[in-house]
């Protein structure tokens, strides 16, 4: 299932880093992707679920928690300049 997650999301975000966790319908996912620039949470969540269309209509996901970042905000986050 972590494939097929990698796959929509790849599609969605073509140039993102991404990183998906977990099984039994359960994932971490993390994208680091510059199309998340000038939007909040909330809108960069709704963009990741649209990028997983039938794989939490169908119910293969049902819980995902999303940490979707800039390269800048990744870059800080873990101590780095983002320069």
């Amino acid at each position: 299932m972590q494939q097929a997650i990698e796959q929509h999301l790849t599609s969605a975000f073509p140039d993102a880093q991404i990183t998906v966790e977990g099984s039994g319908g359960k994932f971490l996912l993390t994208l680091v992707d510059e199309s998340f620039a000038g939007k909040n949470a909330v809108k960069r969540q709704q963009s990741v679920y649209a990028g997983l269309g039938d794989l939490i209509s169908s119910g293969a996901v049902h819980a995902v928690t999303i940490v979707a970042r800039t390269p800048a905000e990744a870059a800080a986050q873990n101590g780095l300049d983002p320069k």
